[in-house]
């Protein structure tokens, strides 16, 4: 099968997903030596994936700041960008705690596994890191955007006011020029990450498998879609149609499919952070002024869905030790817990849900330090969709953004990529 230059983006990536599912039921992934070359190989596309990302939003970044500072829009769109992420954060682990308080899952088996390993999140260290000793090592760390978003920030936000001088007009125009260079390398790696996505589905695939094959987190599973489909399908469409009076709320939804995949598959936000900026641009208009601050800041800051699928994790966890109801004091714990600690993951590209699982159960004690090993095997599930809640954040938060910046030129839904 051939891919079809012309195919809509979200085509591609589907079809990609199929063939993976198709290599990994074919492949002899059983090979230990070939299981290892796959995982090396897709360990390569994930890093080819997230090259551009610290450039393209370093440069954007600059540019992005330094035009809502131009237009006294950067205190509106930092507003604006605050309250939807604490808002959004908060409907997450709302929902997360009622459909598992509602909907009771089966008990998953006591292991008697355990475990050497203690993971502490260093709070210390994450805002030291802000600010390392030079400023230009904070171009160096490939994961932690926030360290070079907030040098962009600096640079843009002080640029803003001398822009037309003789002095610093050469400045920004070298970073709207790098901002638009990183851009086309980032549409171009986005349209082979397609091809690239055949290798990347099939060791997922082969992962989840093995998961869903057990059938004892086949429930938590049916929950998570469930959610999903609620979430995406229902309260955030309602929040555009009545906060941003749009009538076609959906089509914010059409341009999430592709992003949505990769980060299921992908699990990772920095390699969905390009294809989200370019589905922000390209199908729902999102102009760069407001693209460039917030799509970075909905991947640090916007973990709703780590606090959602953690909650629902924890509870799960600790009816599998316990037959009694859990208490409402307990309950407000689990929920303002994981609900704050999600906003401090933003070093964690990946992976950062099943870390606040571990967080949660050491910080609860009773017992429960360990008791996130009954959810190890599902570690993927759990990190994987995760990501795919908040990656649905991040473009519906940014289009509304958009939408009352006035900054966006709307699309038909036939145009989009």
């Amino acid at each position: 099968m051939c891919y079809n230059l012309s195919m809509k983006l979200w085509i591609k990536y589907l079809l990609a997903i199929l063939l993976g599912i198709l290599a990994a039921i074919v492949l002899p992934m059983n090979n230990t030596a070939f299981a290892g070359f796959i995982s090396f190989v897709t360990e390569l596309f994930v890093r080819f994936g997230r090259y551009l990302v610290i450039p393209l939003v370093f440069s954007t970044a600059i540019v992005s700041v330094n035009k809502l500072r131009s237009s006294k829009l950067f205190f509106k769109t930092a507003r604006w960008t605050a309250l939807v992420i604490l808002a959004s954060s908060f409907i997450l682990t709302v929902v997360g705690l009622l459909s598992i308080l509602i909907v009771k899952l089966p008990r998953i088996p006591i292991t008697v596994d355990t475990s050497s390993e203690v993971f502490k999140l260093d709070i210390q260290s994450l805002i030291l890191s802000l600010f390392p000793t030079s400023a230009f090592s904070a171009l160096i760390d490939g994961s932690f955007l926030l360290v070079s978003f907030v040098f962009a920030v600096l640079i843009g936000f002080e640029s803003a006011t001398a822009v037309d001088t003789p002095l610093f007009k050469p400045v920004y125009q070298l970073f709207d020029s790098l901002s638009k260079l990183f851009y086309n390398i980032v549409v171009f790696v986005t349209e082979i990450m397609a091809f690239m996505m055949v290798l990347i589905m099939t060791k997922w695939f082969v992962e989840f498998r093995t998961i869903i094959l057990t059938g004892i987190y086949t429930p938590m599973l049916i929950m998570f879609i469930v959610d999903f489909a609620i979430v995406a399908g229902v309260i955030y469409p309602l929040i555009i149609r009545y906060v941003c009076h749009d009538p076609y709320p959906y089509r914010v939804l059409y341009a999430s499919i592709a992003p949505a995949l990769l980060a299921l598959v992908g699990n990772d936000a920095n390699l969905t952070l390009p294809l989200t900026i370019r589905h922000g641009k390209e199908s729902l208009g999102i102009r760069r002024r407001t693209s460039g601050f917030t799509f970075p800041i909905f991947s640090i800051f916007a973990r709703g869905g780590s606090a959602l699928v953690s909650v629902i994790s924890f509870v799960v966890i600790w009816r599998s030790y316990s037959s009694l109801n859990i208490p409402f004091g307990d309950i407000l714990w689990i929920f303002g817990f994981s609900f704050i600690f999600s906003f401090m993951l933003g070093g964690l590209p990946s992976g950062c849900a099943f870390v606040l699982v571990t967080i949660l159960c050491q910080n609860y004690a009773r017992g429960f330090e360990t008791s996130f090993l009954l959810l190890k095997p599902a570690a993927l599930m759990i990190s994987s969709f995760a990501m795919l809640f908040d990656t649905a954040t991040a473009m519906f938060g940014s289009y509304l953004i958009s939408v009352k910046n006035k900054t966006i030129e709307h699309h038909r839904a036939q145009h989009f990529i």
